[in-house]
């Protein structure tokens, strides 16, 4: 469970980590080539960037979460008793005529 847990934190940090980091870099012209682009298709790249990059990030923990052991689970016996106690008493009676049939009478 522990395991479980260190990769939703790892992959919640990446997906704000990642987006901003493109952001930033595109915005203050980090990246080669970023500064030979207009504003407004700086703005569209830059966003479209971090967009895909949250979503890898995503796909990434999909990956690792499906990678997952599989552990078979069994259910507590006393419960599972119990559960099938409370549904066979409230069974209900099975009669030739079924509720629809019944007319209302006043």
């Amino acid at each position: 469970m522990v395991g479980v847990m260190e990769k939703f934190i790892v992959a919640s940090m990446f997906m704000w980590i990642v987006p901003v980091a493109i952001l930033y870099g595109f915005n203050n012209e980090l990246f080669p080539g970023s500064s030979d682009l207009s504003s407004s298709s700086l703005t569209l790249l830059s966003g479209f960037l971090a967009v895909v990059s949250v979503n890898v990030v995503i796909a990434f923990y999909i990956c690792l979460a499906m990678r997952e052991p599989v552990q078979k689970h069994e259910p507590d016996p006393k419960f599972l008793s119990d559960a099938t106690a409370s549904v066979k008493q409230f069974k209900p009676v099975e009669t030739g005529e079924s509720s629809s049939t019944h007319k209302k009478e006043e």
